[in-house]
């Protein structure tokens, strides 16, 4: 049962990220989206952000994506209004606070056991937000405010259940971004980016 589970969870992921793109690539040109002129990268980072969620969230995920569609809406655009005004007034579900307080932290770890991997990552919080650039919170906070209810409260599920699990998904997400990058692990990587390898 294993690998059909597994086929359907690859098989929305790709219908996400067809949307995501269709989308992503209708944002108008700007600083934080000029990796449109690298849709692969997109769709590698993307990918790999969605293979820790269940396929429950994923399936509700893909119907935010195809709603919004229907009605003419670009969540990618909304994220990046919202990524430029961080106190626009967009609807605010108690579940957005709690999931990003549960990624800060797991993101936090792995700056503390992957530096040299993490050093071009989003600085951390919102204090570090400025014209050139948007930190790990304030980008997370706006992706989340267009997820609809039902999908914020199914990856707070998921994200519960790492917990209780004792997984980091930062950890997961980016052992597979650096396996896709042509590393064998994280730590693998981190060793060879270190300026103090052997």
């Amino acid at each position: 049962m294993a690998a059909p589970i597994a086929d359907e969870h690859n098989r929305i992921i790709e219908k996400i990220i067809a949307l995501e793109l269709e989308m992503f690539l209708a944002v108008p040109a700007g600083g934080e989206n000029s990796c449109q002129k690298n849709p692969e990268a997109f769709c590698r980072h993307r990918r790999v952000q969605f293979t820790p969620w269940s396929n429950k969230t994923l399936q509700s995920y893909l119907t935010d994506l195809k709603s919004a569609r229907s009605d003419g809406q670009n969540l990618m655009t909304h994220k990046y209004v919202m990524m430029d005004n961080p106190e626009h007034q967009a609807k605010q579900n108690p579940l957005v606070e709690k999931i990003v307080l549960c990624q800060l932290t797991w993101q936090k770890e792995m700056f503390l056991k992957y530096p040299h991997v993490m050093s071009g990552a989003r600085p951390l919080g919102k204090s570090a937000d400025a014209d050139s650039i948007t930190s790990f919170e304030t980008y997370l906070k706006c992706e989340l405010k267009t997820y609809s209810d039902k999908t914020l409260a199914l990856l707070y599920q998921d994200i519960t259940d790492k917990q209780k699990s004792d997984v980091n998904m930062a950890e997961e997400t980016y052992e597979l971004l650096v396996q896709a990058t042509g590393y064998s692990s994280l730590a693998q990587a981190e060793n060879i980016l270190s300026p103090h390898k052997s």
